[in-house]
Parts: C-alpha cells; sequence; structure tokens
C-alpha cells in the first residue's frame, strides 16, 4: 500500500539550489551556486583550543544533555556579542537554537495557522519561502531595491492584508545582498507599532561588512522607537562567521514567544549540541572573534571587486547588477542587451555546459518571480577562480562552445 503523505507537503519542493547540486559533478567545474563560507578561514586553532578548553574545564556538562533553552555561559556570551553591536539584551531574553533555521522553524510552528498572511522580501531566502508554507502560510511579496525593502508598498501591503508577520533580511541579504537603508530601518520599526505587527529579523550576514559598517539592526534601533522592541524576533547565526558545522544559532523574542517557542523545541531536538554550545562560548570568551571577522571580512571584500570588475568586463551591459557592500552574494539581473537571452535558467544550462554553476532567481520569489535575476556567490572562489567563472559566463552568454 503506498504511503500516503501529510497534505503539507504539497505545498512545498525540494530546494532548487540542492537538486542544482547534482549537477555539479563534471570535473573541473566552478560553483558559484552555494551560500556557503569558506572553509579555509575557519579558525580551525581557535575552535581546537575552544573543544580542549570545554572538556578541560567542563566535560561533564558539554557532554551531558542541557536546557532547551541553551547552554547558559553561551547565552552569556552571545548576549555580550550582541551588546558589542548595539543590543541590549539579557541571557534570559535569548535561546540558542540549532543554527537560525531552526529559529525561523520555530516562529512558523508558533506562528503559522493554515491560511495565514506572512508579507517577504521578494526575492527572499528559499529555505524560508519553504519553511512558512509548510505550516500553511499564503505569502505575499514586498518588492525591494538597492536600499532593501520598499517601505512605501510594505506599508500598503501590511494595512491591505494585515499579515502574521513580516519576514526580513535587511543587511546583505539573501539572494539580494541589499543593505536596508538605516531611514527604511526606522520606517519599519514605525510601520510595527503602528499596525502592531511581528517583524522577523533574519541576520546572518551582518558582521560581513567589507567597509564601513552596516546601520543598526532592527533589533538595536528598537531602543529609539518606543513600542518596537516587542515586536521584533530577532534571529542570529555563528555559521556564517565561526563555523557551520557548530550550528549555532539564537532566537531573541518577546517573552511569550520565546516560551512557546522553547516548548516546541522541546519537541524537536530537546536542545542545541551541549559540546558545540561549549565550544562556541569557550570561543566568544577567548576573545578570537574580532580577529576572524577581520581576516573574513578582508578576504570576502577583495573577492567581491574581482567579481564585480570580472561581471563587468566579461558580461558588460548584458547584465546590470548593484555592488554589494557586506554579506556573500550578488544579484545579478540578465537585461537583454545585444539579443542576449533574459531568461535566467536557459542562461544556467548553457553555463553549466561551459562549466560554470549559478543559481536562477525564480525561486527566491513566494511569486510573480523574475526570471531574468540569478545569484552568484563570491565565498568559496578565489580572484583567478572568480576571473575564469565570468569569462565562461561570457562565453556561455555569447553562445561559444564548451568549455574543455
Amino acid at each position: 500500500m503506498p504511503l500516503q503523505f501529510a497534505d503539507r507537503l504539497d505545498k512545498v519542493e525540494t530546494s532548487a539550489i540542492r537538486e542544482l547540486f547534482k549537477l555539479l559533478g563534471k570535473p573541473g567545474i566552478i560553483s558559484f551556486a552555494g551560500g556557503f563560507p569558506d572553509s579555509a578561514m575557519f579558525d580551525v586553532d581557535g575552535i581546537r583550543d575552544a573543544v580542549q578548553e570545554a572538556l578541560a574545564q567542563e566535560a561533564g556538562a558539554a557532554l551531558q544533555y542541557g536546557a532547551t533553552e541553551g547552554h547558559g555561559p553561551l547565552r552569556e556570551q552571545l548576549a555580550a556579542f550582541m551588546g558589542s553591536k548595539g543590543a541590549a539584551v539579557l541571557p534570559e531574553e535569548l535561546i540558542v537554537t540549532t543554527g537560525s533555521q531552526q529559529a525561523l522553524d520555530l516562529i512558523g510552528k508558533t506562528m503559522i495557522s493554515p491560511g495565514d498572511k506572512v508579507i517577504v522580501e521578494g526575492p527572499t531566502f528559499l529555505a524560508t519561502i519553504q519553511c512558512f508554507r509548510l505550516y500553511g502560510a499564503e505569502l505575499i511579496c514586498a518588492p525591494i531595491d538597492g536600499d532593501g525593502v520598499r517601505t512605501d508598498v510594505l506599508e500598503q501591503l501590511i494595512a491591505q492584508h494585515q499579515p502574521k508577520f513580516v519576514y526580513l533580511i535587511p543587511t546583505f541579504g539573501n539572494p539580494s545582498g541589499a543593505l536596508l537603508s538605516l531611514a527604511r530601518r526606522r520606517q519599519v520599526l514605525e510601520l510595527a507599532v503602528k499596525y502592531q505587527t511581528l517583524i522577523v529579523e533574519d541576520d546572518p550576514y551582518g558582521d560581513l561588512y567589507f567597509d564601513a559598517p552596516p546601520p543598526p539592526s532592527l533589533l538595536s534601533l528598537s531602543a529609539d522607537v518606543p513600542g518596537s522592541r516587542e515586536l521584533i524576533a530577532h534571529c542570529g547565526s555563528m555559521s556564517k562567521v565561526l563555523s557551520p558545522g557548530l550550528r549555532v544559532g539564537w532566537l531573541i523574542a518577546q517573552p511569550e514567544l520565546l516560551s512557546r517557542a522553547t516548548m516546541c523545541k522541546q519537541f524537536s531536538d530537546a536542545h542545541t549540541s551541549t559540546f558545540a554550545q561549549a565550544t562556541a562560548a569557550r570561543y566568544l570568551q577567548a576573545g578570537r572573534m574580532p580577529a576572524t571577522l577581520a581576516h573574513v571580512r578582508e578576504v570576502y571584500a577583495g573577492r567581491a571587486k574581482a567579481m564585480a570588475a570580472a561581471l563587468q568586463r566579461e558580461l558588460g551591459d548584458a547584465v546590470e547588477f548593484t555592488q554589494p557592500q557586506g554579506g556573500l552574494f550578488f544579484w545579478v539581473r540578465l537585461t537583454g542587451a545585444g539579443g542576449t537571452t533574459r531568461d535566467a535558467g536557459e542562461f544556467a544550462k548553457k553555463a553549466i555546459e561551459q562549466g560554470v554553476a549559478f543559481v536562477p532567481g525564480a525561486p527566491f520569489y513566494a511569486d510573480q518571480p523574475d526570471r531574468s535575476t540569478f545569484r552568484l556567490s563570491f565565498a568559496t572562489a578565489d580572484v583567478a577562480r572568480i576571473d575564469e567563472g565570468m569569462a565562461r559566463l561570457g562565453a556561455a552568454l555569447a553562445g561559444r562552445g564548451q568549455a574543455s
């Protein structure tokens, strides 16, 4: 007898990015598809020291079951880490999650009933679209530009749809790379208060700025907008700045939401790995994070500049993009200039034939996708591979023969 799966699975599909990875077995392929940090920049020595310190000083706690809310020392260190970025947070105001992806899943579990409306950016993080749809949300796209979500349209959408919440990646968004301006951040907080709407701020990339630091997070700015703090749920992660393998994230929210999220987490995994938490706590306590971030920012900034130059050189006016100020991504739009294609899906197939991969943009939209867009990640490729990869993209766009 065939298995009868839950109806909710009818609302989601396998990740287009994961499916694309199946095509990347061709020898010599250059991939700009993933959203991974560069493993060559992991502070292996620092993490090893943190592991040894955790085992030497708190082996019993590090290897035992722990509190669902999180390992006490890590909660203290994360509160201090947030404080260093201008957000006054007490340890009890956050819970530790298994990556920020779990924080988003817990928000979906605690907040979304089938048929609820949720506003997301268009485009936005693909896994969030899938997660919220799994819980039955009707997703509504708010358009973005180079300064992030368009707050004028966002207000219209909030007034019209009265959403359960609004989900934003204000700082170096995935996939857009966009940076929400300071003025718009204040407007978002004012809209939250005016319409009493929860804002979910996803911030995995905020520490990866290149030149000047970005504007303060919505959580930080909420201190200046009366009544907005309790309407912010902030999701953070160590994955892009320390190690995704540790699976350490966190959720900061008002007490009622936090307690319900904790309850749901109990049903899911009981607690995030105490060993990983103890390691992260010891790493933060050792004070190595500032130097690690400085190194990562410098390397990624160089790669982003190299990719911008190579895109302009190899693809010219056939594409348009905004130079990212941080994060991991370029968001590129095909213009069709010179009779070239405007369909990023077709372009992706030609690019694979040339030995280079990227992610077409359509899956990043909850509705009305812009099929001329695509995402490039510069994080895991050095400058030489970026130059070669962009040359291959140019060949694919021009319809030249396959790369050898």
